[in-house]
C-alpha cells in the first residue's frame, strides 16, 4: 500500500489542525498537490515521518501503520466509519497494543507534599526529639519534602515507597540551617486470598487516630473484611527512641466495624521493651464515632496499658495510672482538592503514661502521662494547597507541682 494512497484516505477523514506547522518533511517540497495536507495532518498529530525529517510518500507501508493512522484520527474525533471498519482486526490488535503501552506508560505515579510548619511554645515541658524544643527554646520551624513512588507490580500487587526531605530552620538540636534526606518507606500491598496483605517498611497509625503510635515499623499485616475489618501485624519499630535495645518488636490486632451511623473499634497492642517503662507493654483499646449531625463527627476512645511504673529523665513514677480517654469533635475538614473548604476540630486528652508510646500529635506531651486539649482549624487557601492551626494545652498527670505546656502549631501543605 503506497503512501500516496494512505494520504488519500487520510484526507478524507476531515482532519485539521488549528495553526499550521512549519513543513517538518524535506521530501515534501513546496510545490507538491499535498503539500497543504501533509502539513495539516502532521501538525495534527495523525501522521509522522521517519525520523530523518522524511515522509517516504512513495514507500509501502503495512495495514498495522495504516490502523495506526486511523486510530489517531478517530481520537481527533474524525468520522472514519469506513476505515474503521475496513481495518477493524488490526485497530483492534493495535489497541491492545496501545492500551498496553499506556499502561506500562502510567504504571509508576509520582506524588507529593511540600509542608512548611511554624510552632511557638510555652511552658515547663523538656521536649527530646528534633520537632519540639529544649528549655528556653520557644520555637521551631522546618520544611518537609515528601516524595512518593508508587507503581502496579502486577494485577494484584502495588508497591510504594517515600523519600522525605527536611530542612530546619530553628529546633533544639542545634542543626538549623542543616537538612537531611531519608529513604522512609518501601513496602507493597497486595492480596492472598482473601486476605489484603501489606508488608515491608510501612507507617502504623493505630486506629485510636494515632493517640498511642504513630511511626515506622518494618513488618507485616493482613487484614480481612469490608464493613467488619479485622487487621493483625507484626514486626519491628523503627525510628523510634522510645524502645530499647535491639528487641523493638511489635504485635497488634484491630477489629473496626461500620454499624449503620457508628463506627466502632477495638485494639490490641503488645510493644517489647517500651524504655520509660523498662518492661513490655500491653496496651486495649475500644472506641465508637458517630455524626452527631451533618458534618459533626463525634469520637471517643478508651484505652487501658499493663504499665505500673515509668522513668521519665531520671524521675521515677510509680504507679502510675493505667488508663487513658481521649474525646474528638470535628466539624467538616478542608479538602486539597476543592479550594474553599474548611474545618474545625478539638479534642481533650487524659492519657496514662502506658497509653502512650508515640504519639501522633504537633503539640508537646507529657511521657508520664498528660491530659489537656487541643483546638484546631484547616482551610483550603486553593486547589492542592491547604493551611492550618492547631493550639495545645496540656500538663502532666504525675510530675510534682503538675507543669504544663502550650504550642501554637501552624502549617501549609502543597500536594502535588
Amino acid at each position: 500500500m503506497k503512501k500516496s494512497l494512505v494520504l488519500a484516505m487520510a484526507m478524507a477523514l476531515g482532519v485539521t489542525a488549528s495553526a499550521y506547522a512549519a513543513n517538518p518533511f524535506s521530501d515534501v517540497p513546496a510545490g507538491h498537490w499535498a503539500y497543504d495536507s501533509i502539513n495539516k495532518l502532521a501538525a495534527a498529530g495523525v501522521i509522522e515521518g521517519y525520523g530523518d525529517s522524511t515522509f517516504g510518500g512513495d514507500k509501502l507501508m503495512t495495514r498495522y501503520e495504516m490502523a495506526q493512522i486511523v486510530a489517531k484520527a478517530m481520537a481527533k474525533g474524525a468520522n472514519v466509519d469506513k476505515l474503521a471498519a475496513e481495518f477493524a482486526d488490526e485497530l483492534d490488535n493495535l489497541g491492545v497494543r496501545v492500551a498496553n503501552l499506556e499502561k506500562k506508560a502510567d504504571n509508576v505515579k509520582i506524588t507529593g507534599t511540600i509542608k512548611a510548619s511554624y510552632a511557638s511554645y510555652d511552658g515547663d515541658k523538656v521536649a527530646k526529639d528534633g520537632q519540639k524544643p529544649a528549655q528556653n527554646t520557644n520555637h521551631a520551624s522546618r520544611l518537609r519534602s515528601d516524595l512518593w513512588v508508587k507503581g502496579d507490580i502486577n494485577d494484584d500487587w502495588t508497591y510504594s515507597a517515600m523519600f522525605r526531605n527536611q530542612q530546619f530552620f530553628s529546633n533544639d538540636k542545634g542543626n538549623a540551617g542543616e537538612e537531611d534526606v531519608a529513604f522512609q518507606r518501601a513496602y507493597v500491598n497486595g492480596r492472598v486470598g482473601g486476605l489484603a496483605v501489606q508488608a515491608g517498611r510501612y507507617n502504623k497509625i493505630d486506629i485510636t487516630g494515632g493517640n498511642i503510635h504513630d511511626n515506622r515499623m518494618d513488618g507485616v499485616q493482613v487484614s480481612y473484611g469490608k464493613d467488619v475489618k479485622l487487621t493483625a501485624g507484626y514486626g519491628k519499630a523503627t525510628g523510634v527512641d522510645v524502645i530499647a535495645g535491639e528487641n523493638k518488636d511489635v504485635a497488634y490486632a484491630e477489629l473496626g466495624a461500620k454499624l449503620g451511623a457508628v463506627d466502632a473499634f477495638a485494639g490490641y497492642y503488645k510493644f517489647d521493651n517500651l524504655l520509660k517503662a523498662a518492661d513490655d507493654d500491653a496496651i486495649w483499646t475500644v472506641g465508637l464515632g458517630f455524626d452527631l449531625a451533618k458534618d459533626l463527627k463525634l469520637t471517643g476512645t478508651y484505652l487501658r496499658s499493663d504499665v505500673d511504673a515509668v522513668t521519665v529523665d531520671t524521675d521515677k513514677y510509680n504507679d502510675v495510672d493505667k488508663d487513658g480517654y481521649v474525646i474528638g469533635l470535628a466539624y467538616k475538614g478542608a479538602k486539597a482538592a476543592k479550594a474553599g473548604s474548611w474545618g474545625l476540630n478539638a479534642s481533650y486528652y487524659d492519657q496514662g503514661a502506658g497509653t502512650v508510646v508515640a504519639h501522633t500529635m504537633d503539640g508537646i506531651y507529657f511521657d508520664e502521662g498528660f491530659k489537656g486539649y487541643s483546638v484546631g482549624a484547616n482551610y483550603a487557601l486553593a486547589k492542592n494547597i491547604v493551611a492550618g492551626v492547631t493550639y495545645y494545652d496540656l500538663e502532666s498527670k504525675e510530675a510534682k507541682g503538675t507543669p504544663d505546656a502550650q504550642t501554637l502549631w501552624s502549617q501549609v501543605v502543597f500536594s502535588f
